[in-house]
């Protein structure tokens, strides 16, 4: 009789559980070409220029243009004041504009044996043209390099993971509390002089209204130029 009682209950039990949060899976290309150099003594600059494609690799979504100046307080850490320019094209209406200022701490942490580790440290203050108000955003990345042959130009094994927090929100937008999760997995290829080529795999995942997470699967290359 239990198990009568159970069975018939079942339904009600199904319509009161929590939603399965659902996951909506995107594929792009991501290009990222960053020049950086010295000033001048202890002060630094890097500029990058990043277009992305998504939606199935069908279309430009968004076109990041990120300069920032830069003081190394010593030979392994770099404090920078940046600013970007995000355009996030819409198709039949007005391409969606972000501004944002940065304050970035890059940290060379040392090696584990072979291994390099390094850390990026960004807060965020953002500003877009369909509202008002500013959010507050705060990022870091660790990443890790794995030489694959001896030498200073060699190819190297990389990984890195990017957790995004919001700190405060706007009138148009942004979130408090977890906001994205950014893993990247590739090589670092040598080229002229100290410049590099990465290529390899990222995966984006975001939190997304109605108890949904939006993953975009990423082909990413990425050009450092080093003057």
């Amino acid at each position: 009789m239990t198990s009568l009682r159970l069975l018939l209950a079942l339904p009600a039990i199904i319509a009161a559980a929590p939603a399965v949060a659902q996951t909506v899976h995107d594929e792009g290309v991501w290009f990222n070409g960053t020049v950086m150099g010295r000033v001048e003594g202890p002060v630094v600059f890097f500029a990058e220029v990043q277009p992305r494609i998504n939606e199935g690799v069908s279309r430009m979504t968004q076109l990041l243009l990120r300069p920032a100046l830069g003081y190394e307080l010593s030979k392994d850490v770099t404090v920078y004041q940046g600013y970007a320019r995000v355009i996030d094209p819409v198709e039949n209406g007005a391409d969606l504009q972000e501004d944002r200022l940065f304050q970035q701490v890059t940290w060379n942490v040392g090696r584990i044996g072979k291994l390099e580790v390094q850390s990026r440290t960004r807060l965020e203050e953002r500003w877009r043209s369909d509202g008002d108000g500013m959010s507050l955003r705060a990022r870091q990345m660790m990443r890790f390099e794995y030489p694959l042959a001896p030498g200073p130009k060699r190819v190297a094994a990389l990984a890195s993971l990017e957790g995004f927090v919001g700190l405060k929100s706007a009138q148009w937008g942004g979130i408090e509390g977890f906001d994205q999760l950014r893993t990247f997995v590739g090589l670092e290829i040598p080229l002229a002089g100290t410049s590099t080529l990465e290529a390899g795999y990222l995966n984006q995942t975001r939190d997304a209204p109605g108890r949904r997470v939006n993953t975009t699967h990423v082909a990413a290359l990425t050009l450092f130029v080093r003057l």
